[in-house]
This record gives C-alpha cells, structure tokens and sequence, in this order.
C-alpha cells in the first residue's frame, strides 16, 4: 500500500509524514525553477531601459516582496501538506475547487508550451550559428516538450533529485560565463534609450515574473517537514531564484550590448555549455509547470492516474508548443495573471484570518458544494485584476500597486477576509438566537 503512494505522488491526499524534506531540497527546486530564459528575457529588457544600479535594485527589491509573498502562501502548503487544488477543496467546496483546479490546469498546460517555444527557439539559433546545424524549430518543440515532461512523470521526488544535481551546474556555468563577460567587455555608463523603464514600472515587471507561482507554491511546500522549513526553503529559495538570472542577464547585456543570451554564449566560446545551460534551465522550470497542471487535473479526473494523467497533458501542451503558442507570450502571461492571481490571497485569508479549523485539515470530513463568499471573492480579484492590467488583455483604468497580478492577490485577500468575518458574525448571531428560543421553549 505504500509503495502505491510513492508512485501516485500524492495527489489527492497530505504528504505522509515520513516522506517530508528539509528545507535543502525545496530550496533547490525553487532556485531551479527561477533560472529561466523568461528571467533572461526580462533582465535584457531592464537593461535596455534602465541605469544599471537601478536596474538592479528594482530586481533586488522586487525579489524581495515576492519572496514574502510566496513565503506566505507556502506556510499554508507547509501546514497541511495538500497541494494547491486540495487546498482549494475547503476554501471553494468541491465543485467550486473542480472549476478552479481546471483553469489552474489548462493555464499551465499553456505556461509549459511557452517555455518549450523559448527553449526550441533559441535552440535553433545556437545551433545553427554555432554548428551550423538546422533544426526545425517544431522539431525541437517535439523534443524540447517529450523531454520536460519527463520528470513530471514521476512527480516531486523525480523533479528534486533533477534540482539538486542541476542547480550548482547552472549557478556554476552562469557564473563563469558573467566572468568571461566582464574579463573580455567593460560595462558601457551609457543613457538608457528613451521610453524606458520607471523604478516602480521595473519592480512591477520583477514581481510578474513569478507571481502566479506564489498561488500554487503549496505544490512545493506540501512537502515540508516544518513550517520553518518550508519559510527558510521559499524565502531564500524564491529571492535567490528569481533575481541571480535578472541581475547576471542585466550585467551581460549592458557589457556585450546584446539581449540574446545564446549569441553571448556563442561569441564567447560557449556554445556547448550554452545548450547545456539551456536545456536544464528550462526543464527544471518547465517540468514543474506540468508537475502542478497534473495535481490540479487529479482532483478532476479522480479515476486516472496521476503518472498517465501527466502524460496525456505533456503530449497536448507539447502540440500547443508545435503549433506556436509561444508566439502568444504577453497575452497569454496577462491572462494567466488575471485568472489565478487571486487564488493565493484567497486561500491565505481563509486560514489566517477567517476560518481557524482551516488550520486543522481533517480530510475525513466532506468538502461543501460550493463556498460562494469564496468565488464572490475570486470573481471581484479577477475583476480588479482585469481593470488594471494594461490593454489588450486588460482595459488598465487604475492601478492599485502598480502590479496588476498583485492588485488580484490583495483584492482577493480583502474580500474573502471581511466576506468570512462579516459572515461568521452573522452565523454567530443566529445561532445565539437560536439557542436563546430554544431555551426558552424548554423553560415553558
């Protein structure tokens, strides 16, 4: 029987006790799953906009209010030991956390296409610059989306052990690479082009980067042996992470006055570990994407298995990548934001704040229907979020913090905070009178 668990991953129930980690190993996961071609992307761009100590410290800064963030959420995850869309399970009921868990799931499934598309297009650039090989770049899609899922498979254990060995590498090649840079090129004192990035604009972008990730960050977390492990594993996991690929892509790109991080490899001699660089960063972050999707699609799909649930997935969001989903990046990033980000202040509020048997799981008992103050809660993120999310996506008629995905996390917070406290008032109060008639009924 135990043996059937460890393969299952432990979907639809709390991580055995047994079975939990120490901090070191959610620690690697999470850095593993921040170094990534989207980070890459987003440090080229601060330095095209920005001076360079600013440019760093919005990414610092910016890192640092995810971090928390994360941290925040990861302590619910910590706490029960349930993945994101069990957690869901008592905070919008059964049906409510069916609808959420499917939304997380195709969201995700997109997020894993974009990923393969930057790995296959820039794949296809360092071989064919440096090897003078060609590629088709669905090819590489295929075999780009075949590869990643294949940790996912196996669920958190499979997507560890690839961190563990990965990270140091990666940390290791990046780092040398920054060397060479800064040995061969001096960073040019130079004026950023004209409509660049303002301070705040630029922590804004930082925080975007990952801030779904911070909703389903009980994915990760469930695995804690502590509280304090998964606050000291999240922190320093998700600030480390998310900001070491920004600062070294602003630093390299400032130097050599390019924001493709291959043709920099290629111009200094490192093609090879360029596509090693590029392989295990995006697998390490992208197997996690599916990892995720298939945890919430478990908890449809109670009759599948968890490992044939993967596959089936890996192979759609592999064709999605073939056909080019990656061409929808922004849109599809923006999109994301809106339907997700509130979820994480939601869930949050519930167990600091509204329901404090929340914080005792007892998964014996059987979920509610539906929670409505819940998805009145979801409804009105999503809906602050869409009205401050620059257009297409969104029609950007304010701005709360600047940071239209966190706009959704506070506001869903906000919500099912004074919605749960105003209704537990309320049932209190019926109650009261309820006792109050009854004992005088048994008076008479």
């Amino acid at each position: 029987m135990k043996e059937e668990k460890v393969i299952t991953d432990f979907a639809r129930e709390a991580v055995p006790k047994e079975l939990r980690r120490s901090w070191f190993s959610m620690f690697s996961v999470l850095v593993a799953i921040g170094v990534d071609l989207s980070a890459v992307m987003l440090g080229a761009e601060l330095a095209n906009g920005m001076p360079l100590n600013q440019a760093i410290l919005s990414v610092c800064v910016g890192s640092l209010i995810l971090a928390i963030l994360c941290t925040i959420c990861a302590i619910v995850g910590a706490s029960t030991n349930l993945s994101t869309s069990m957690i869901t399970k008592y905070v919008f009921g059964k049906y409510g956390a069916q609808v959420f868990s499917i939304v997380l799931g195709i969201s995700l499934l997109g997020w894993f296409g974009v990923q393969v598309g930057f790995f296959a297009t820039n794949a296809h650039t360092v071989l064919q610059d440096a090897f003078h090989v060609s590629i088709n770049v669905k090819v590489l899609s295929l075999i780009g989306g075949l590869l990643m899922m294949t940790t996912a498979i196996f669920g958190y254990r499979a997507i560890e052990k690839l961190s563990v060995w990965s990270v140091p590498l990666l940390l290791g090649l990046m780092l040398f690479t920054l060397f060479l840079t800064l040995k061969n090129y001096s960073i040019p004192v130079s004026i950023p082009k004209a409509g660049g990035f303002t301070f705040g604009s630029a922590i804004s972008l930082v925080i975007s980067i990952f801030i779904v990730g911070a909703t389903v960050q009980p994915d990760i977390s469930r695995w804690a042996k502590s509280k304090k492990d998964a606050i000291i594993a999240t922190f320093f996991g998700i600030f480390i992470g998310n900001s070491f690929m920004i600062i070294l892509a602003i630093l390299m790109s400032k130097a050599m006055g390019t924001d493709d991080m291959m043709k920099i490899f290629i111009t200094l001699g490192l093609a090879i570990p360029g596509i090693l660089v590029l392989t295990l960063a995006q697998w390490t972050t992208n197997t996690s994407n599916l990892y995720s999707s298939s945890l919430g699609f478990s908890i449809v799909f109670t009759k599948i298995q968890k490992e044939w649930l993967t596959i089936i997935l890996g192979i759609i969001a592999t064709i999605l990548a073939v056909l080019g989903i990656y061409d929808q990046f922004l849109s599809f990033l923006n999109i994301l934001a809106i339907i997700i980000a509130p979820i994480g202040g939601i869930y949050v509020a519930e167990y600091f704040f509204v329901k404090t048997e929340f914080q005792r799981y007892d998964l014996h008992l059987e979920a509610k229907a539906v929670v409505n103050r819940s998805i009145i809660a979801w409804v009105a993120g999503m809906l602050i979020t869409y009205l401050t999310t620059a257009q297409p996506s969104g029609l950007a008629l304010f701005s709360l913090t600047s940071v239209s995905a966190l706009d959704g996390v506070l506001s869903g917070f906000i919500v099912q905070t004074v919605l749960g406290k105003l209704l537990k008032q309320k049932d209190s109060f019926q109650q009261v009178t309820i006792d109050k008639k009854e004992n005088e009924e048994f008076g008479q």
